[in-house]
């Protein structure tokens, strides 16, 4: 189990930190929003830990980012905004749960294991395409029921076009999708996973509309 962190506060965080290393469990820290989104682009959690008042950026930015790109992950949101529109916000936002500070470890250790346990009891439905087939919930991609090893942005680029299946979907919202921050991505980036995607799938799996942009399943 590896678990995403993200606080700007350094004793908390470290304190918190300790209680879930102590439970046998992993943990990255984020200090603020940039970071987050990084590590979120970068690695798959099982269950992300968010505060909401960050350095850089909001919490609830974080959280948007993470379902625009349909990462289903399960987030607690952390934060001393007790109110109930407080909590509403953060619920619309995304979030499987809230937990106000000041808060006892245990009860956020169990909160942990709840909506994990919720996540691995979901029915999500599997995307295919031909024989190739994306599993969102194990976050997983085969092909003729043989494992495909795909990069953290393979994997999310190519379950945004599974999600769009039969429309074209531009290279801009491709990019949002894997990175969210268009600002630092290179212009052949798209071109380059999709390249590496056709070489692990076949080369009919991705279908280029000139001028448009990228589609899959049946022709637009």
């Amino acid at each position: 189990m590896n678990l995403l962190l993200v606080e700007d506060d350094a004793m908390l965080a470290r304190a918190i930190c300790d209680g879930i290393r102590q439970q046998q469990w992993s943990v990255d820290h984020a200090g603020d929003a940039p970071a987050a989104r990084t590590a979120l682009v970068d690695h798959a959690y099982t269950a992300v830990l968010l505060d909401i008042g960050l350095p850089k950026g909001s919490g609830l930015d974080v959280l948007r980012f993470l379902r625009d790109r349909f990462d289903a992950t399960p987030v607690i949101v952390l934060t001393a905004r007790g109110q109930l529109s407080d909590r509403i916000q953060g619920l619309d936002a995304g979030a499987d749960d809230y937990l106000v500070k000041p808060f006892q470890l245990g009860e956020l250790l169990a909160r942990l294991r709840a909506v994990i346990r919720r996540a691995e009891g979901q029915v999500v439905g599997q995307l295919t395409q031909g024989d190739i087939t994306l599993d969102p919930l194990r976050r997983v991609v085969s092909q003729a029921g043989k494992p495909v090893a795909l990069s953290a942005h393979e994997y999310q680029l190519l379950l945004s076009l599974f999600k769009r299946a039969g429309r074209v979907v531009s290279r801009e919202e491709l990019e949002r999708a894997v990175y969210g921050d268009t600002a630092a991505v290179g212009s052949n980036t798209v071109s380059v996973f999709i390249h590496q995607l056709r070489k692990k799938l076949g080369e009919g799996v991705i279908r280029t509309v000139h001028g448009q942009g990228y589609t899959t399943g049946e022709a637009p």
